[in-house]
């Protein structure tokens, strides 16, 4: 396999299509030999840009031409679905979708089903959680490195927290190495932190914003009970951190949308010590965790092995997200994983599910991207 280029297709190739283009045709053992984009100027400019001929505005004449090994499905969020089914159908090995895989879970489920029945890997896309730097110090956890873990913490869960708030649970999980077994929260809209409102008008717009089936400004605090035991705290806005959390005895572990930082022992005034985390060279760092993802994915094709972000790790990210509007909804309740009711279902901001072409722009709130 050394020698082998892997033949990639893009199918979406609006702004994250062409971050995935960039790198694929970096690296020495990947070509793009086809592009899908539904909009003819950029599937052009796409086709210029990165030297490919093959170029279709629909994925099913894609696929009806050319079967590529790996596909990079980088649409808006509503037609992964379609896009994955019908790639896995065809025969493609590897295919990558990104954040959220949906909004629904029998759609995950089937999605999941359905490559796993045709043989067919189903990755996810461009997660921290395939950053090597969260790879390696998750290793270092699961070795004892730093002890054993104590305790772990999520900050900044809001504004959308099956979109951009895939990130803390992916990151959590992987660090944590724990399944979420139950959920306790309680809601609220991020527009109650940000403005001051009569008692009865803010338990109405709380309320509202759980009931909605769009994930728009929701702001979660409450617990993660972890499959391991370890008990999770969730904050819905900013504390002295804005990501995930990890301790020990005597050693913190603090993502926050970059390498990890590593504080071990204590001054003499009781405050964490910062000490140099050592992280291990790469290559292709300029491309940050989409070369965790794509390198990752790469491997598992060739070997067999699990790429860093799965098709499962985006349905764990997107249950825990609705069962936590559920645990709101019904009071504090606490909600056991994996839920019963697969038709459960959360839509993420408009720009993510119909994609920018129809919705606009993004929009970000306290950094969740």
């Amino acid at each position: 396999m050394a020698n082998k280029r892997h033949r990639v297709a893009i199918i979406g190739c609006g702004r994250l299509g062409q971050y995935y283009a960039e790198a694929y045709t970096t690296y020495p053992d990947t070509e793009i030999v086809a592009i899908a984009e539904h909009n003819p100027e950029r599937r052009e400019q796409a086709g210029t840009k990165f030297g490919v001929s093959k170029l279709y505005a629909k994925s099913e004449d894609l696929l009806n031409d050319i079967v590529p090994d790996i596909a990079a499905i980088v649409t808006p969020s509503k037609h992964y679905k379609e896009a994955v089914i019908a790639c896995a159908k065809a025969g493609v090995k590897a295919i990558s979708t990104d954040k959220p895989i949906a909004a629904k879970l029998s759609d995950v489920d089937e999605m999941i089903d359905i490559c796993h029945s045709r043989g067919s890997i189903l990755a996810g896309g461009i997660l921290h959680r395939a950053m090597n730097e969260n790879q390696e110090v998750a290793d270092r956890l699961k070795s004892g490195m730093y002890g054993e873990i104590k305790g772990a913490s999520v900050h900044a869960w809001g504004g959308e927290i099956s979109g951009g708030g895939c990130q803390h649970i992916s990151v959590l999980r992987l660090l944590v190495d724990s399944e979420i077994a139950e959920v306790t929260t309680w809601g609220t809209h991020l527009d109650l932190f940000q403005q001051e409102v009569e008692k009865d008008e803010a338990i109405s717009i709380a309320k509202n914003a759980m009931l909605k089936k769009e994930d728009i400004g929701i702001a979660i605090n409450g617990s993660f009970k972890m499959e391991n035991g370890i008990l999770t705290n969730v904050y819905g806005v900013p504390t002295p951190s804005n990501g995930v959390d990890v301790w020990t005895d005597n050693s913190l572990v603090r993502w926050e949308w970059a390498p990890p930082q590593i504080f071990n022992g204590f001054d003499n005034k009781g405050n964490r010590i910062e000490i140099d985390p050592k992280y291990s060279p790469y290559k292709w760092s300029e491309f940050g965790y989409r070369t965790g993802s794509i390198r990752s994915l790469i491997k598992a094709l060739e070997t067999g092995s699990d790429p860093w972000i799965t098709g499962h790790d985006l349905r764990q990210a997107l249950e825990a997200a609705i069962a936590s509007r559920l645990s709101s909804q019904l009071g504090n309740v606490p909600v056991k994983l994996p839920l019963k009711d697969r038709t459960l279902s959360l839509y993420p901001r408009p720009y993510r599910w119909e994609g920018g072409d129809v919705a606009g722009g993004y929009r970000s709130d306290f950094g969740i991207v």
